[in-house]
């Protein structure tokens, strides 16, 4: 199926020239089944993130028989092409993830996925249960797009298929951090980044786009509590590390809810991992805590790390146990900063290419993104938006959530996405 999808002939376009840009309908209306089997064979053979060897090939092999120079490579399965317009204009990057989670699809689908990875030591099953598939096909139809419009283009644009979005596995680095790193911009300098993502919190045909802090900061934490083993009939032989990290967790409650300024913005400290013991009559050595802190605000972010090991060290202390905290844990993603002024600007696209009622200004979500690391290290304002996956008649607040097996891309999608970014590419371009 891999090959046949991606070997399928290109649709022509009738004629780019001289295309205004609010006719990118037209524009796309032809390059929907291509769009669509992208999209279809993507979501079958899904890859873990810094796993994406076959995928990253695959988007490589269609930018080079849409006419692009492409780079490959770049942190580890990243993929980079640009499009030289005919005439002088700005520089635009456009980024898409191409990474798959450790989810078990089950959906019923006739291209569902079965793949399977490793994944933490264990064999798991491998979905696009976040809709990166979706998000490299409507990128690969718009760089299709573009390069047919090229002698009548301004400026240039670069298109970014990045690995390891849900991040690298353990010990490894990845993701929009070590692109930067590795020079993505050392020869192309955008002056602006652009980027979405298709969410279940609206339904299709909708997308949304919030000027400044759209997508909230994370960090990644670990606490390993020392304590001393004994047997579970004698523990007062033992210093419990258990114990000691159910207060933990207990005591870090009141960082949110007693310590951050909640009138003034959001923010969420989760336990996501507890680890401990191996039977159960005996007190184990130790015990492991892992999770995210979640922010929108700079100050209260470092204030909310500070009291987690605040917290961890004197709770600790307080039962005789001792502990090893890595407050943050690996690579920190900034607040997803929608520039204010670009985002007016974005945001007059959306609504020329899908019309004022289907453009709206959703809350703020905790979710976050390596996406900001594009911005900061490009020093160029970005604007990312979300487009609505969820069928009509179902509604956005019951559908099964990115990240969920049961994840399902209404399909519609994949057209409002792409007149989505094209529209907002052409005009930022300046195309006419």
């Amino acid at each position: 199926m891999r090959n046949t999808l991606f070997a399928a002939p290109l649709l022509l376009l009738s004629s780019a020239s001289g295309v205004h840009a609010s006719d990118v309908a037209q524009l796309i209306q032809p390059e929907l089944p291509q769009i669509t089997a992208w999209r279809r064979d993507l979501h079958e053979h899904p890859e873990l993130s810094n796993r994406e060897t076959h995928t990253a090939a695959l988007i490589a092999e269609q930018l080079k028989r849409l006419g692009y120079e492409v780079r490959s490579g770049i942190a580890h399965n990243g993929v980079v092409a640009i499009v030289k317009g005919g005439k002088p204009g700005p520089k635009l990057a456009i980024r898409a993830d191409i990474d798959g989670l450790p989810v078990t699809e089950q959906v019923d689908l006739p291209f569902a996925s079965k793949a399977k990875g490793e994944y933490l030591g264990k064999t798991v099953g491998v979905m696009h249960a976040c809709g990166h598939d979706a998000h490299m096909a409507m990128t690969l139809g718009v760089a299709e797009i573009l390069m047919k419009m090229r002698a009548d283009l301004p400026g240039e644009v670069m298109l970014i298929f990045q690995p390891a979005e849900e991040g690298p596995p353990a010990g490894e680095e990845g993701g929009a951090p070590l692109m930067v790193r590795e020079g993505v911009f050392k020869d192309f300098k955008p002056d602006a980044v652009f980027g979405m993502h298709v969410v279940s919190f609206l339904p299709v045909g909708v997308v949304g786009v919030r000027a400044g802090g759209e997508m909230a900061s994370s960090d990644t934490f670990r606490i390993v509590v020392h304590g001393r083993q004994s047997h579970g009939a004698t523990p007062w032989k033992g210093i419990d590390p258990i114990v000691t990290a159910a207060q933990i967790i207990t005591s870090a409650q009141a960082i949110v809810s007693r310590q951050l300024d909640l009138s003034s913005n959001p923010a969420v400290v989760t336990f996501g991992v507890v680890n401990a013991g191996q039977r159960f009559n005996i007190v184990p050595d130790t015990a492991e805590l892992q999770g995210t802190v979640r922010a929108f605000d700079e100050a209260m972010r470092k204030q909310a790390l500070a009291s987690l090991k605040n917290y961890a060290e004197h709770v600790a202390a307080a039962n005789g146990a001792t502990v090893e905290t890595q407050i943050p844990l690996g690579e920190s993603n900034p607040v997803n900063l929608n520039d204010p002024a670009l985002t007016g600007r974005v945001r007059a696209s959306l609504e020329k290419a899908l019309g004022k009622d289907h453009v709206i200004e959703p809350k703020r979500w905790m979710a976050s993104e390596d996406f900001p690391h594009f911005a900061i290290g490009a020093g160029a304002p970005s604007v990312y938006f979300f487009v609505g996956a969820t069928p009509a008649g179902t509604d956005p607040e019951t559908a099964p959530s990115n990240h969920s097996p049961k994840f399902f891309l209404d399909e519609g999608a994949l057209a409002a996405g792409t007149e989505a970014m094209l529209q907002a590419s052409l005009d930022f371009l300046g195309y006419e």
